[in-house]
């Protein structure tokens, strides 16, 4: 399975939160919905947090620095929930 490159209309224009959405607006017109759910630091976190976003990646992500995370358009248009940490009982 080969991985394309991004392309240039898949740039991130706007990130916005809506009920339990993650709603992410690309340069090319279309907007991308997940439920925030699939992304556990962005669904603890406060609106404030939520709502201080940069672009990273060339265009291509969306970094989150209060609560470390990062989203890539490319995951988010394979529908790429986060992936899930294994817990250790001891």
């Amino acid at each position: 399975m080969s991985i394309s490159e991004p392309r240039a209309g898949e740039k991130v224009q706007d990130v916005r939160f809506a009920d339990d959405l993650l709603i992410v607006d690309l340069i090319d017109g279309r907007t991308i919905s997940v439920p925030v759910v699939w992304y556990p630091r962005l669904l603890h976190a406060t609106s404030e947090q939520r709502n201080n976003w940069q672009v990273a990646g060339g265009g291509f992500g969306i970094h989150w620095p209060d609560v470390d995370e990062d989203l890539s358009t490319e995951g988010l248009l394979r529908g790429a929930p986060a992936p899930r940490r294994s817990v250790t009982v001891g």
